[in-house]
């Protein structure tokens, strides 16, 4: 997931125009893949280590609202950001990052060690997610006054919390400790998929979605169908 980081060098050698025309299928695909792998995957998966029907509804809950209280504190700051003493946009897109890395990293963490394939159906759909959000992301820093080199470097070590969080979860003594991670990661994948990225789609409000929009997201979809479950 480190590496998925330096996608957004794109942004760099690519014209915006064509930025632009990738930014949307990515962005619908990765919608499908989030919905499909949370909802497919990971919650059937779930319930199979033995978790009790209301603590996965609980731990899905909870992934959702965390990830909603997090982004609704990042974009106060922005908000805010012209205030003494508030932190510049930039840094709190690399905070923002850092944690959502962080915490996806548990959570996928968590899945490797309850069986390998849901650990990866649950990094292929974190994956597709990740390479829009790093155009966009590395959009904002470039505009913020950055040099490219400088946003490279940040991005790589924003990306590296994945990495931490993987291992905290992988060095979880037994799969109890670390069951009611799936669930939660599920929270996680349906609320960038349904407040974030289809919200994102449908922009100005109410206007239709493009033939290729509506393909990558059925693509996303029908990839986790394919995909086989644990």
């Amino acid at each position: 997931m480190s590496a998925i980081a330096l996608s957004g060098s794109l942004a760099l050698v690519l014209p915006p125009r064509q930025v632009e025309r990738l930014i949307t299928p990515l962005v619908a695909f990765a919608a499908g893949a989030l919905l499909g792998g949370g909802l497919l995957h990971l919650l059937p998966a779930a319930s199979a280590a033995g978790l009790p029907a209301r603590a996965i509804g609980a731990w899905t809950l909870a992934g959702f609202l965390l990830f909603l209280l997090l982004e609704q504190v990042i974009h106060r700051h922005r908000h805010h950001r012209g205030t003494s003493g508030a932190p510049p946009v930039s840094y709190l897109v690399l905070v923002g990052d850092g944690l959502h890395n962080l915490l996806g990293g548990l959570a996928i963490g968590a899945a490797f060690v309850s069986d390998v394939r849901l650990g990866w159906t649950a990094w292929l759909a974190a994956a597709a997610h990740e390479v829009p959000q790093e155009l966009g992301d590395f959009g904002v820093l470039i505009r913020g006054g950055w040099s490219s080199r400088r946003v490279l470097v940040l991005n790589l070590l924003s990306g590296a919390t994945f990495l931490v969080g993987a291992l905290l979860a992988c060095l979880a003594p037994g799969i109890g400790s670390v069951a009611w991670l799936i669930p939660f990661a599920a929270g996680n994948f349906l609320y960038i998929a349904a407040v974030d990225l289809i919200p994102e789609l449908a922009r100005p409000v109410g206007a239709p979605l493009p033939a290729t929009a509506l393909v990558a997201f059925a693509a996303g979809i029908g990839l986790m169908l394919a995909t086989p479950a644990a």
